[in-house]
């Protein structure tokens, strides 16, 4: 093999890995409404509105769902986005970021 060929044939075989995945956690309390728990999944979540439902009834019933997975930037933004707008209407909703079993 040439020179050439051989650096081209490295160039070839890289080890590219899928990005790892982080799921967002929201919590129950007894103070944030179904209502804005619902429109925060539909408005920042992107979910339907029977999804929404269906979540908020899970977290309700079992104190904690997962809403999404996403890569770490986006659900990191979108966690903050959600904890930022619940501040706002003055509720201690919580989520969390963690990183998804593979």
């Amino acid at each position: 093999m040439s020179k050439e060929q051989l650096q081209i044939r490295e160039k070839l075989q890289t080890n590219l890995k899928e990005p790892r995945r982080y799921k967002v956690i929201i919590y129950n309390d007894d103070f944030t409404t179904m209502e804005f728990v619902v429109m925060i999944l539909v408005q920042v979540f992107m979910k339907s509105q029977e999804e929404a439902e269906a979540l908020m009834l899970q977290v309700h019933h079992s104190d904690k769902a997962v809403v999404g997975i996403y890569s770490y930037d986006i659900a990191v933004s979108k966690a903050n986005k959600a904890t930022q707008m619940a501040r706002e209407q003055g509720y201690p909703l919580r989520l969390t970021v963690e990183l998804a079993e593979e």
